[in-house]
């Protein structure tokens, strides 16, 4: 199920937004604030975001660029009252994929998102993150906020797994097997350690990989 992250501080709007795009099949979730969206986007990426220019705290242009940094190939559609050719112009010069104007109506949204996501792909599960610490699992890259982090193939794996796995325990045996075992390469326990170490420091010793003593390691979001 593609998953929409809908940017809107009217309601009523969002609302019956989600509840019509709900019936299409979409997971919809709904965002107030830039702040809260923020928030969300820095532990779950969904398969495209729709925002509205005007937020309390701040404007969604502004938004844009900054899930641009982040996430080049998510579509990002606005969904604003701004029908000036400017505001157009600039929506688009600041990343936007589509833009649609208030009011419209709900059957050309859904086309027009679902025009998107067979231009783009859907790009949900390409993008793993947990707070500040994100993968790219297409390019096999690895971040910490905007820095991209150079990783070997045995820290990567391991973040991976854990990423994956998010919120779920992952045994030491488990990690081995898949990290090592798989390949042929036989390795004692204390290789794993030595690799966890070496990824945390790596990643400015993020508090979302917790140790889980004489049991293994969990990927959680941040409080």
């Amino acid at each position: 199920m593609t998953e929409i992250y809908y940017i809107e501080d009217d309601k009523d709007i969002a609302m019956t937004v989600k509840e019509y795009l709900g019936g299409k099949g979409y997971s919809v979730f709904l965002f107030d604030s830039l702040t809260c969206a923020r928030e969300a986007f820095e532990n779950h990426v969904p398969g495209i975001a729709l925002i509205d220019w005007n937020m309390p705290d701040g404007k969604g242009d502004d938004f844009c660029r900054w899930l641009r940094s982040h996430w080049e190939d998510l579509p990002v559609i606005f969904l604003t009252v701004r029908n000036d050719t400017r505001d157009i112009i600039s929506g688009f010069e600041n990343g936007a994929d589509d833009y649609v104007t208030k009011p419209f109506e709900l059957e050309i949204l859904h086309s027009r998102i679902r025009a998107l996501l067979r231009r783009t792909g859907n790009v949900q599960g390409r993008y793993l993150s947990c707070g500040l610490v994100c993968i790219d699992t297409d390019r096999m890259a690895v971040f910490y906020g905007e820095e991209e982090i150079t990783v070997s193939q045995a820290e990567y794996q391991l973040l991976l797994i854990l990423m994956q796995n998010k919120g779920k325990t992952v045994t030491r045996e488990r990690l081995l097997t898949q990290i090592w075992d798989s390949n042929g390469s036989y390795v004692n326990d204390n290789t794993l350690t030595v690799t966890m170490k070496r990824l945390r420091e790596k990643l400015h010793h993020p508090f979302c990989i917790k140790t889980i003593r004489s049991f293994g390691y969990r990927m959680e979001d941040e409080a």
